[in-house]
């Protein structure tokens, strides 16, 4: 074989294999976190009382968009729940990013959108802290974000 046939398997061998990779790589210590948002967005969804319940720490805060405080997993849910009633739609949440601050706390980084059923988008990010309790990661805090639009 020609050195530049041989060289030219290898660069279609290289973009094969990346085209094959996922395009948000997580580790197994990540993937539970990927799991908790992906529970959010279907709990937000489906307005699922139990799992949003399950997933929420008690002292839960969210700062949302519009710069409304929710503190308390009762207050949260509520507001959760009306949100998803005024703004109907599919909430898609990507994570973008995970960091671990220690081994029981995690900061995860979410582009947010919200696909109203007239055909709209809502473009945000999220921020959320999740902390182990139990074994179990939950919510402690949401902040949600527009993107800032102009200069």
């Amino acid at each position: 074989m020609k050195l530049c046939e041989a060289t030219y398997c290898l660069h279609t061998s290289i973009i094969i294999l990346f085209l094959t990779l996922p395009i948000q790589a997580q580790t197994p210590q990540e993937k539970p976190l990927y799991d908790l948002i992906a529970a959010y967005a279907h709990a937000r969804d489906h307005q699922d009382t139990l799992l949003l319940g399950n997933i929420l720490t008690d002292d839960i805060d969210q700062l949302v968009s519009t710069g409304e405080w929710r503190r308390g997993r009762k207050t949260a849910q509520q507001g959760m729940l009306q949100s998803s009633n005024a703004n109907p739609g599919d909430r898609i949440l990507e994570v973008e990013q995970v960091r671990f601050l220690n081994n029981s706390v995690a900061i995860i980084d979410a582009r947010y959108e919200i696909r109203n059923p007239n055909g709209n988008v809502r473009n945000m990010w999220s921020t959320f802290i999740a902390v182990l309790e139990d074994e179990n990661w939950k919510i402690s805090a949401i902040r949600n974000m527009l993107p800032r639009t102009g200069n």
